[in-house]
């Protein structure tokens, strides 16, 4: 089989509809949501089928809902090809819960336990200390540290996400964003609102770190049985107090995502596929591998998706 990384989206992944294919033709997934509904408290299945978007994009609600459709193209990869073992699994904010159990670090109970409530704290930190996102495109990272480093208002303003070269998200209150955005557009950036309540991965979030760690004190953590890359460090990391830690740290922690897939690419990684609703990560691929590399990028969200994907790796 061919050297394949796994890759799971996270917020900003989702549509009215997402999940439903899985759920119709296969009761493992049917299982997998059941589940995930008595965890979570929340009608996922409604949700994710039928909308509506507002309620599906609330951060309490999405969170449990992107995980459960990550999961469930997990499941059903896996049930296509039992044998298979990828060679690297990572996700994308969000997206690294769903990353921890195909890592075999977590059950799929303890996964859902997980990101219901880091959905409920990030809901409650959002509330406090109201702000958003923004994409700043083509700005290299290290001019954006420079003009964060350059800031000196009183607003709040960090880099939240490194996905690609020169596509930065920057995390903050509104003062900090508006005062920074125009920073980087003096420099040529092109600043993009993104839809989203919370500022994520900024010291704004940071209250919940405290709470989210002591909730994880009652979550069994196992050492991954694949390689994991982490958000927080774009490194591996086998201990699974660390592991504990790292992952508390990563709600207020710049994702290091362009790092993370250098770093697969470097190691020779063939075939990236990405399980999940939509194609954003796979969208970023593209803007992170050379032009003319052989590399296969592969997007899977229905059963025939998956289908395809079980040839790739295969052949």
């Amino acid at each position: 089989m061919k050297k394949t990384a796994l890759l799971f989206p996270g917020q900003g992944s989702q549509y009215v509809g997402m999940g439903q294919s899985f759920v119709q033709d296969n009761a493992e997934a049917q299982k997998l949501f059941t589940m995930a509904e008595e965890i979570s408290g929340i009608p996922l299945q409604q949700l994710c089928f039928e909308g509506p978007m507002e309620d599906l994009t609330r951060v309490l609600h999405l969170q449990p809902a992107l995980t459960a459709v990550n999961l469930a193209c997990h499941q059903y990869l896996f049930h296509l090809l039992p044998d298979f073992k990828p060679a690297f699994v990572a996700g994308h904010s969000l997206g690294e819960y769903s990353a921890l159990q195909a890592a075999g670090v977590l059950s799929l109970e303890d996964t859902m336990r997980l990101v219901t409530k880091r959905g409920e704290l990030m809901e409650r930190e959002g509330a406090a200390n109201p702000g958003g996102m923004r994409a700043v495109l083509g700005l290299t990272i290290e001019a954006l540290d420079e003009i964060l480093d350059g800031y000196t208002g009183d607003g709040v303003a960090v880099v939240a996400n490194h996905n690609c070269e020169k596509q930065v998200v920057i995390s903050g209150n509104t003062k900090g964003l508006d005062e920074v955005s125009a920073l980087c557009g003096e420099q040529g950036g092109k600043v993009i609102p993104l839809k989203v309540s919370v500022a994520n991965h900024s010291p704004l979030v940071a209250g919940a770190v405290q709470d989210f760690a002591a909730f994880m004190d009652g979550i069994s953590f196992e050492q991954p049985q694949i390689s994991l890359l982490f958000n927080a460090t774009a490194q591996p990391q086998k201990d699974p107090a660390e592991i504990r830690n790292i992952m508390a740290r990563q709600i207020a922690s710049r994702v290091r995502w362009f790092e993370i897939i250098r770093q697969m690419v470097g190691q020779g990684v063939e075939v990236f596929v990405e399980l999940g609703p939509k194609t954003v990560l796979t969208g970023l691929m593209k803007k992170i591998l050379p032009r003319k590399s052989e590399i296969l990028c592969l997007q899977a969200d229905t059963p025939e998706l998956i289908s395809r994907v079980v040839q790739e790796i295969s052949a």
